[in-house]
């Protein structure tokens, strides 16, 4: 075992050292979008950041196209709608974990719209504290814009590699109870958005939605299916600083603190550890501009790793897997919690190193990040060159990521319950240790219909996915519980851009306005030239997004109803949950394994 802890250790120290030793010039992210056709505008697939949707299967369009004004948009969407072709919006990166961005059913004969190129800064007006910007600026381009002004953006997603129209479109936000929340919508005062029209109209129309605007409350949070933004224009706040400090205690009054932190904390967010039996609370407050300091926040997940970190990690994952390892694999996740906590996740007081809490810094530099972005090379080096630890070319990280909010009422009694699951198996949650635990945000009621009904926790989860499709996943059943728990017992609603098939199963009828928004998407587009057979779904119009066959519940395309859904013939069996006796989940029963084998043998 000393031996294996060696190349444990070596395993964390590689990113450590790749990160901080080599060059810049990290290979271009991932492409969503890849056409072989013409002149690279036809025969194209699209996918997402980290290469695979949920069913695995590979998302066609027709036809691309790049548009760089929106004269230029407008006439995109007015092709489509003449030729009654399905489209749909690809940003920049495409991170959502869902096929939010496949045109149609996926058969090829849609047509799928980059906003790379409207990127631009349309109008910043400082004395009234408005930002006005193309749909496929950066997070991170928008809040220097901002900051240039001597504005801020008060709250943002975490990760700051999102187009401003992909992360509206799915609902992204940061932590916060505070004012007006932490969702980015909540600060939307004006849109223009393109959608189809009738042949009378040019088959393509501008509509114009300020801030008294009745449809802005369903355009703010639309699932790319009304039309495509072109211009967002959001309400600012003065620049201001933030004082941030990570504060690790023991999980005995969780249940207690997740109810209030958010409360106390305008930033406040939460991250358990549940085979430590730690959580860390961020404390993060809002301090005057004034205030000494210069911290930025550089999180290590969002660093360039060397492929050669990222491939000897997933080896490590997929052995971890095989042989059933749950001792390496706590002491794994302990090795790395141990070693982002000593980096203060990345944090720096000065740009350059951590020397103590509080951090104090600009909001701008605070709020979120994404440095493995900063790309110089056109060229991939090899295994040294580093790159986003997502890059679906490298054999490295894939993942599942879900995340659902609870009703913050609610959220206490969920918190009891998954600590209850832990408590009957701890190095079942090593797996989502070793991706840097629960993590749990704030988010506030909405007035967007399909945003959050009343003030929740968000939380998220990442754990390990094979690279074979159908392949079983160790402690499976727990995480599967843990969801369904949260979904049916508790009501929660998944998040719009994350998640597996069978999250969004009924997922609508959660939403109160769920029905004003589909009149507003049958007065946009009333031919569903920007709906898909996923949208449909997902919104309840037609269909279910579940996928129920042979071996779904082992991927999460189904909540499994039998035993078929499973693995039977390698002894995994739908049974009820542990805590959360509703579940149904595939558990690996090695008595009724050898009972039908028996069967079987009898009857030969």
């Amino acid at each position: 075992m000393g031996v294996f802890l060696l190349l444990l250790l070596a395993c964390l120290l590689i990113p450590a050292t790749t990160i901080y030793l080599l060059p810049a010039n990290t290979t271009p992210p991932w492409e969503p979008i890849t056409c072989t056709g013409g002149n690279g505008t036809s025969s194209c697939t699209v996918t997402n950041s980290i290469g695979s949707f949920p069913d695995r299967t590979i998302c066609r369009a027709a036809t691309a196209v790049y548009p760089r004004t929106e004269a230029e948009l407008v006439a995109a969407v007015a092709a489509a709608a003449a030729a009654k072709r399905k489209v749909k919006v690809a940003t920049t990166h495409s991170h959502s974990f869902t096929k939010l961005a496949c045109p149609g059913d996926g058969g090829g004969d849609g047509t799928v719209i980059s906003t790379r190129w409207l990127n631009r800064t349309v109008r910043i007006d400082v004395g009234r504290r408005l930002l006005t910007v193309e749909s496929g600026m950066l997070l991170r381009d928008l809040v220097e814009v901002a900051a240039e002004a001597g504005l801020a953006l008060p709250h943002s997603p975490y990760w700051s590699g999102l187009t401003v129209g992909g992360l509206l479109a799915t609902g992204a936000h940061g932590s916060s109870l505070w004012g007006k929340g932490s969702a980015v919508h909540e600060y939307v005062v004006g849109m223009r958005i393109v959608t189809p029209a009738p042949a009378s109209q040019g088959f393509a129309v501008v509509r114009e939605l300020g801030a008294d605007h009745p449809d802005l409350d369903a355009a703010k949070v639309s699932l790319g299916v009304l039309g495509v933004i072109s211009q967002v224009t959001l309400a600012l706040q003065p620049m201001f600083k933030r004082s941030v400090t990570f504060l690790t205690r023991d999980d005995s009054d969780m249940t207690e603190k997740v109810s209030i932190w958010g409360r106390l904390h305008e930033f406040g967010d939460v991250t358990w550890l549940p085979y430590q039996r730690k959580v860390v609370y961020r404390q993060d407050d809002r301090v005057d501009v004034a205030t000494p300091g210069d911290a930025i926040n550089d999180f290590l997940g969002f660093r360039s790793q060397a492929k050669l970190s990222q491939v000897t990690a997933r080896l490590l994952d997929e052995w971890f897997e095989e042989m059933d390892a749950d001792t390496a694999r706590c002491q794994m996740a302990r090795l790395t919690m141990w070693k982002v906590q000593r980096e203060a996740y990345g944090f720096t007081n000065d740009g350059v190193s951590f020397t103590g809490y509080p951090m104090v810094g600009f909001q701008h530099r605070i709020q979120a990040s994404s440095s493995c972005l900063d790309t110089a090379s056109k060229h991939a080096g090899g295994l040294l060159q580093p790159t986003c630890m997502w890059d679906a070319r490298v054999r490295g990280a894939l993942f599942y990521s879900s995340g659902f909010s609870v009703a913050l009422s609610r959220a206490p009694a969920f918190v009891a319950d998954m600590q209850r699951l832990r408590d009957l198996n701890p190095p079942a949650f090593c797996g989502l240790e070793g991706k840097l635990g629960v993590f749990m945000r704030y988010v506030k009621a909405s007035s967007a219909f399909l945003g959050k009904a009343e003030d929740s926790l968000d939380f998220d989860v990442v754990y390990y996915r094979s690279s074979t499709g159908g392949a079983l996943r160790r402690h499976a059943d727990v995480v599967d519980e843990l969801e369904q728990m949260a979904l049916r017992k508790y009501g929660a609603v998944p998040h719009w851009g994350k998640n597996r098939n069978f999250a969004f199963d009924g997922a609508i009828a959660k939403y109160p306005r769920a029905g004003e928004f589909l009149r507003v998407k049958e007065r946009f587009d009333p031919e569903g030239i920007f709906s898909s057979e996923w949208s449909d779904q997902v919104l309840g119009v037609e269909g279910s997004p579940s996928i129920v066959r042979k071996g779904c519940a082992i991927e999460g395309l189904c909540v499994c109803s039998d035993d078929s859904h499973c693995a039977p013939e390698k002894g995994y069996f739908c049974r009820p949950g542990k805590v959360y006796m509703e579940a149904r989940v595939c558990v690996f029963d090695g008595d009724e394994l050898k009972r039908r084998r028996s069967g079987i043998v009898d009857e030969l």
